[in-house]
Protein backbone atom coordinates (compact mmCIF):
# COMPACT_ATOMS: atom_id res chain seq x y z
CA UNK A 1 0.00 0.00 0.00
CA UNK A 2 1.50 3.34 -1.12
CA UNK A 3 1.03 6.74 0.43
CA UNK A 4 1.49 10.17 -1.13
CA UNK A 5 1.76 13.48 0.72
CA UNK A 6 0.56 16.62 -1.05
CA UNK A 7 1.00 20.11 0.34
CA UNK A 8 -2.30 22.06 0.40
CA UNK A 9 -1.10 25.63 -0.03
CA UNK A 10 -4.52 27.10 0.79
CA UNK A 11 -4.50 25.84 4.37
CA UNK A 12 -0.74 25.21 4.74
CA UNK A 13 -1.00 21.60 5.74
CA UNK A 14 -0.11 18.17 4.33
CA UNK A 15 -2.81 15.90 2.95
CA UNK A 16 -2.06 12.16 2.93
CA UNK A 17 -3.47 9.98 0.15
CA UNK A 18 -3.80 6.23 0.51
CA UNK A 19 -3.39 4.83 -3.03
CA UNK A 20 -5.40 1.74 -2.29
CA UNK A 21 -9.05 0.95 -2.87
CA UNK A 22 -10.00 4.62 -2.56
CA UNK A 23 -7.66 5.63 -5.40
CA UNK A 24 -10.43 5.93 -7.97
CA UNK A 25 -12.63 7.98 -5.64
CA UNK A 26 -9.92 10.58 -4.98
CA UNK A 27 -8.35 10.63 -8.47
CA UNK A 28 -5.12 9.24 -9.87
CA UNK A 29 -3.18 12.52 -9.76
CA UNK A 30 -3.25 16.05 -8.48
CA UNK A 31 -3.15 19.03 -10.83
CA UNK A 32 -4.32 22.62 -11.11
CA UNK A 33 -5.78 24.12 -7.96
CA UNK A 34 -4.53 21.87 -5.15
CA UNK A 35 -6.97 23.35 -2.66
CA UNK A 36 -9.87 21.92 -4.69
CA UNK A 37 -8.45 19.06 -6.76
CA UNK A 38 -7.37 17.07 -3.71
CA UNK A 39 -10.91 17.01 -2.35
CA UNK A 40 -13.45 14.30 -3.19
CA UNK A 41 -15.90 15.33 -5.87
CA UNK A 42 -18.77 15.01 -3.41
CA UNK A 43 -17.46 17.96 -1.41
CA UNK A 44 -17.22 20.13 -4.52
CA UNK A 45 -20.99 20.01 -4.81
CA UNK A 46 -21.37 21.78 -1.45
CA UNK A 47 -23.01 25.21 -2.04
CA UNK A 48 -20.22 26.97 -0.13
CA UNK A 49 -17.41 25.67 -2.38
CA UNK A 50 -16.77 27.09 -5.85
CA UNK A 51 -13.83 27.31 -8.24
CA UNK A 52 -12.36 30.73 -8.91
CA UNK A 53 -14.18 32.46 -11.72
CA UNK A 54 -17.21 30.17 -11.54
CA UNK A 55 -20.63 31.84 -11.55
CA UNK A 56 -21.99 31.46 -8.03
CA UNK A 57 -25.67 31.23 -8.87
CA UNK A 58 -27.57 31.33 -12.18
CA UNK A 59 -29.19 34.66 -13.02
CA UNK A 60 -32.98 34.24 -13.13
CA UNK A 61 -35.15 35.79 -15.82
CA UNK A 62 -37.32 38.81 -15.15
CA UNK A 63 -36.91 41.83 -12.94
CA UNK A 64 -35.78 41.42 -9.31
CA UNK A 65 -38.35 41.78 -6.58
CA UNK A 66 -38.57 41.45 -2.82
CA UNK A 67 -40.59 38.24 -2.95
CA UNK A 68 -40.50 34.66 -1.73
CA UNK A 69 -39.86 33.39 -5.25
CA UNK A 70 -36.81 35.65 -5.63
CA UNK A 71 -35.35 34.48 -2.32
CA UNK A 72 -36.25 30.78 -2.61
CA UNK A 73 -33.37 28.36 -2.13
CA UNK A 74 -31.25 31.02 -0.45
CA UNK A 75 -30.03 32.25 2.92
CA UNK A 76 -30.72 36.00 2.99
CA UNK A 77 -30.11 38.83 5.42
CA UNK A 78 -31.99 42.10 5.70
CA UNK A 79 -30.57 44.77 7.97
CA UNK A 80 -31.84 48.16 9.08
CA UNK A 81 -30.95 51.07 11.30
CA UNK A 82 -33.32 53.08 13.45
CA UNK A 83 -35.27 54.26 10.40
CA UNK A 84 -35.70 50.77 8.98
CA UNK A 85 -38.83 48.81 8.23
CA UNK A 86 -37.67 45.29 9.02
CA UNK A 87 -40.94 43.94 10.34
CA UNK A 88 -42.90 45.40 7.44
CA UNK A 89 -40.47 43.84 4.94
CA UNK A 90 -40.63 40.49 6.71
CA UNK A 91 -44.41 40.46 6.93
CA UNK A 92 -44.54 41.41 3.25
CA UNK A 93 -42.70 38.18 2.48
CA UNK A 94 -45.05 36.21 4.72
CA UNK A 95 -48.05 37.62 2.86
CA UNK A 96 -46.43 36.85 -0.50
CA UNK A 97 -45.70 33.28 0.57
CA UNK A 98 -49.26 32.72 1.77
CA UNK A 99 -50.61 34.03 -1.52
CA UNK A 100 -48.45 31.41 -3.28
CA UNK A 101 -49.94 28.70 -1.08
CA UNK A 102 -46.71 28.27 0.90
CA UNK A 103 -46.58 27.81 4.65
CA UNK A 104 -44.49 30.43 6.48
CA UNK A 105 -42.84 30.45 9.89
CA UNK A 106 -41.60 33.37 11.99
CA UNK A 107 -38.78 32.58 14.43
CA UNK A 108 -37.75 35.34 16.82
CA UNK A 109 -34.99 35.63 19.40
CA UNK A 110 -35.99 39.16 20.37
CA UNK A 111 -38.26 40.15 23.28
CA UNK A 112 -40.43 42.31 21.02
CA UNK A 113 -41.74 41.15 17.66
CA UNK A 114 -44.46 42.13 15.20
CA UNK A 115 -47.85 43.36 16.47
CA UNK A 116 -50.43 40.72 15.42
CA UNK A 117 -53.31 43.18 14.72
CA UNK A 118 -51.04 45.13 12.35
CA UNK A 119 -50.05 41.90 10.59
CA UNK A 120 -53.69 40.92 10.20
CA UNK A 121 -54.50 44.38 8.85
CA UNK A 122 -51.83 43.84 6.17
CA UNK A 123 -53.60 40.68 5.06
CA UNK A 124 -51.47 38.05 6.84
CA UNK A 125 -53.41 34.94 7.86
CA UNK A 126 -52.29 34.61 11.48
CA UNK A 127 -53.95 31.21 11.84
CA UNK A 128 -51.62 29.86 9.13
CA UNK A 129 -48.44 31.50 10.45
CA UNK A 130 -46.21 29.45 12.76
CA UNK A 131 -44.48 31.66 15.38
CA UNK A 132 -41.55 30.36 17.44
CA UNK A 133 -39.99 32.28 20.35
CA UNK A 134 -36.40 31.32 21.26
CA UNK A 135 -33.93 32.48 23.89
CA UNK A 136 -31.05 33.44 21.58
CA UNK A 137 -29.80 33.50 17.98
CA UNK A 138 -28.31 30.01 18.14
CA UNK A 139 -31.61 28.54 19.30
CA UNK A 140 -33.41 30.45 16.55
CA UNK A 141 -31.11 28.94 13.94
CA UNK A 142 -31.64 25.43 15.30
CA UNK A 143 -35.41 25.97 15.31
CA UNK A 144 -35.22 27.04 11.65
CA UNK A 145 -33.21 23.86 10.95
CA UNK A 146 -35.99 21.71 12.42
CA UNK A 147 -38.72 23.57 10.52
CA UNK A 148 -36.90 23.31 7.19
CA UNK A 149 -36.13 19.62 7.61
CA UNK A 150 -39.86 18.92 7.72
CA UNK A 151 -40.15 20.15 4.14
CA UNK A 152 -43.43 21.86 5.00
CA UNK A 153 -42.28 25.49 4.91
CA UNK A 154 -41.64 27.67 1.90
CA UNK A 155 -40.48 30.62 4.01
CA UNK A 156 -38.75 30.89 7.37
CA UNK A 157 -38.11 34.39 8.76
CA UNK A 158 -35.61 34.72 11.61
CA UNK A 159 -36.00 37.94 13.60
CA UNK A 160 -32.54 38.12 15.21
CA UNK A 161 -32.29 41.73 16.39
CA UNK A 162 -28.99 43.40 17.29
CA UNK A 163 -25.59 41.74 17.60
CA UNK A 164 -26.71 38.70 15.61
CA UNK A 165 -24.03 36.07 14.98
CA UNK A 166 -24.73 32.56 13.68
CA UNK A 167 -22.12 29.75 13.47
CA UNK A 168 -21.02 28.96 9.91
CA UNK A 169 -21.84 25.21 10.17
CA UNK A 170 -25.41 26.11 11.14
CA UNK A 171 -25.63 28.54 8.24
CA UNK A 172 -24.39 25.78 5.94
CA UNK A 173 -27.17 23.47 7.05
CA UNK A 174 -29.77 26.17 6.47
CA UNK A 175 -28.39 26.78 2.96
CA UNK A 176 -28.57 23.08 2.08
CA UNK A 177 -32.10 22.75 3.43
CA UNK A 178 -33.23 25.90 1.61
CA UNK A 179 -31.90 24.45 -1.65
CA UNK A 180 -33.38 21.02 -1.04
CA UNK A 181 -36.90 22.28 -0.25
CA UNK A 182 -36.89 25.45 -2.40
CA UNK A 183 -37.47 27.51 0.74
CA UNK A 184 -36.48 31.08 1.50
CA UNK A 185 -34.59 31.68 4.76
CA UNK A 186 -34.52 35.38 5.67
CA UNK A 187 -32.67 36.77 8.70
CA UNK A 188 -33.74 40.19 10.00
CA UNK A 189 -30.90 42.01 11.78
CA UNK A 190 -30.43 45.45 13.29
CA UNK A 191 -27.26 46.49 11.44
CA UNK A 192 -25.86 49.42 9.53
CA UNK A 193 -24.59 48.85 5.97
CA UNK A 194 -20.96 49.16 7.12
CA UNK A 195 -21.33 46.40 9.71
CA UNK A 196 -20.36 42.83 8.88
CA UNK A 197 -23.03 40.46 7.63
CA UNK A 198 -23.82 37.08 9.15
CA UNK A 199 -21.28 35.38 6.88
CA UNK A 200 -20.12 34.46 3.40
CA UNK A 201 -22.92 31.91 2.95
CA UNK A 202 -25.50 34.71 2.82
CA UNK A 203 -26.69 34.77 -0.79
CA UNK A 204 -28.45 38.13 -0.64
CA UNK A 205 -27.96 40.99 1.79
CA UNK A 206 -30.21 44.03 1.75
CA UNK A 207 -30.62 47.18 3.77
CA UNK A 208 -34.07 48.48 4.63
CA UNK A 209 -35.08 52.08 5.23
CA UNK A 210 -38.29 54.07 5.36
CA UNK A 211 -39.27 57.68 4.81
CA UNK A 212 -42.52 59.55 5.08
CA UNK A 213 -44.30 60.20 1.80
CA UNK A 214 -45.02 63.72 0.57
CA UNK A 215 -48.63 63.65 1.71
CA UNK A 216 -47.46 62.84 5.25
CA UNK A 217 -49.96 59.98 5.61
CA UNK A 218 -47.97 57.09 4.20
CA UNK A 219 -44.43 55.68 4.29
CA UNK A 220 -42.14 54.57 1.49
CA UNK A 221 -40.37 51.38 2.57
CA UNK A 222 -37.30 50.67 0.47
CA UNK A 223 -34.70 47.89 0.23
CA UNK A 224 -31.25 48.37 -1.33
CA UNK A 225 -29.23 45.25 -2.11
CA UNK A 226 -25.66 45.31 -0.83
CA UNK A 227 -24.92 41.77 -2.02
CA UNK A 228 -26.64 39.41 -4.43
CA UNK A 229 -24.92 36.28 -5.70
CA UNK A 230 -27.53 35.78 -8.42
CA UNK A 231 -28.04 39.21 -9.94
CA UNK A 232 -25.26 41.30 -8.46
CA UNK A 233 -25.71 44.12 -5.93
CA UNK A 234 -27.30 47.46 -6.61
CA UNK A 235 -30.94 46.76 -7.42
CA UNK A 236 -33.60 48.32 -5.22
CA UNK A 237 -37.18 47.62 -4.23
CA UNK A 238 -39.75 49.88 -2.63
CA UNK A 239 -43.41 49.94 -1.73
CA UNK A 240 -45.78 52.42 -0.09
CA UNK A 241 -47.41 51.45 3.20
CA UNK A 242 -49.77 53.02 5.69
CA UNK A 243 -48.35 53.52 9.17
CA UNK A 244 -49.98 52.04 12.26
CA UNK A 245 -52.50 54.07 14.24
CA UNK A 246 -50.85 57.00 15.98
CA UNK A 247 -47.93 57.17 13.55
CA UNK A 248 -49.73 58.63 10.52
Amino acid sequence: MAFEIVRNMAVDQDIVFDHGEGDHALGQHVSGNLALDVLPQQLLRHPALRRLGETLEPVPAGQPAWSRAELAGRLCELGAGQDGALLSAGLGLVLDAQREGETAAWVTSTRATFFPPDAAACGVDLAALVVVQTKDVGAAGRAADVLLRSGAFGLVVLDLGTGAAMPTPLQGRLVQLALKHDAAVVCLTQKRPDEASLGSLVSLRGQSARRRSRDGRRFVCGIDTLKDKRRGPGWAWQEVRLGPDGLC
